[in-house]
């Protein structure tokens, strides 16, 4: 063996060694910066809500917009654009305050009823050694009826600061949405410019396409469930129809609740425990064919997301934005992935974390 060979095999193990330092220190940065950006989008959430809301409706509305564009003056279209959006959000709105007010105002009406049935759980658990009257006493006093209130009343006033922060996202999103394609197509990196203008152009579509199956398989098992309920002989079957209905849109977390909440309704009413497990039982049976089975069939490859990264998204934007990323969640990985899958060297995640194959086939 030569001496120049001789270097060039003592080389190469070194090289290797380089290499795979390379990679574990770029795999490093990676997660610092994944780390920094979630804090970032947590401590910054009362930037960043309001324009990711502002954004997927800005996706939802420009066809609108657009088409209207080639009938009336811009400002005029523009006008009845966010008229007929702040209708929509508002109707929305009102139907759900309309139906959790009435379930209140029933609750407070039938307080007695109510507190039997907690005195008989009381004595139950007291019976099986847990004491729950002290607890009481000690957390649920005048003091925490007064913060509760207070919670109550400033998580309003943040609605609607929040809601009139993305109002004003909306409209100067819908005057600029023309400047910001041309933007796009004028880029120098023309690779840039195409990933951002298909995938956005894509996103939207997909937005559109989410939010009408959605709203269809809401209003499916809101339907069902005011048929059931009304068959049952609960009271508030049309309000706790409405409420399926609304608390659909946030998947896994939004049917269940929609579920636990008449059950725990159905046990005060009824007698016999044996109803209580039925209407859970049915209503399971509902969210389950209409989740598990019927959607499905009807978004195909909507979502381009495996269930698994459905119910990560829903607590992931949970945790850091709260309710309202509990709605947005979706729509976010959603977008993340579409544009994933624009660019040859980040495909690989649209691949992995997007449905399965058979879904997309």
């Amino acid at each position: 063996m030569s001496s120049a060979e001789g270097l060039e095999t003592m080389r190469d193990p070194i090289k290797r060694v380089r290499r795979t330092s390379d990679g574990a220190l770029r795999a490093i940065m990676g997660m610092g910066t994944a780390i920094l950006v979630v804090a970032a989008l947590g401590i910054a959430q009362p930037v960043f809500a309001p324009l990711t809301f502002a954004l997927f409706i800005i996706a939802i509305v420009w066809p609108l917009q657009a088409r209207l564009q080639a009938l009336l003056p811009k400002l005029v279209a523009l006008a009845i654009s966010v008229l007929a959006t702040i209708v929509v959000i508002g109707a929305f709105a009102w139907t759900i305050t309309w139906a959790f007010s009435r379930v209140g105002r029933y609750i407070v009406t039938d307080a007695a009823r109510f507190q039997l049935l907690y005195n008989q759980m009381a004595d139950w658990l007291a019976g099986h050694g847990i004491v729950v009257e002290s607890l009481w006493a000690e957390h649920f006093n005048v003091g925490w009826v007064l913060r509760a209130f207070q919670e109550i009343t400033t998580r309003i006033n943040g609605t609607l600061s929040f809601s009139l922060i993305v109002l004003i996202y909306v409209i100067l999103g819908l005057m600029e949405v023309d400047d910001a394609a041309r933007r796009l197509r004028g880029m120098k990196n023309q690779e840039a410019g195409r990933v951002m203008l298909t995938g956005g152009s894509l996103t939207a579509a997909k937005f559109r396409r989410y939010l009408l199956v959605r709203t269809l398989m809401s209003v499916v098992t809101g339907f069902l469930v005011w048929g059931f309920i009304s068959l049952c002989g609960l009271p508030l079957a049309q309000e706790w129809g409405v409420i399926a209905f609304a608390l659909n849109y946030i998947p896994f977390i939004g049917p269940l609740v929609a579920t636990v909440l008449p059950t725990l309704f159905a046990i005060a009413q009824f007698e016999a425990w044996q109803n209580a497990i039925l209407v859970f039982g049915c209503l399971n049976l509902i969210q389950f064919l209409v989740g598990s089975y019927l959607e499905p069939r009807i978004a195909g490859s909507v979502l381009s997301m495996s269930p698994f990264m459905v119910l990560f998204a829903v607590f992931f934007w949970t945790f850091l934005w709260g309710i309202a990323g509990a709605f947005i969640g979706v729509p976010i990985v959603i977008a993340v992935l579409t544009i994933c899958e624009q660019n040859a060297s980040s495909r690989w995640v649209a691949e992995v974390f997007g449905a399965p194959a058979a879904a997309r086939d």
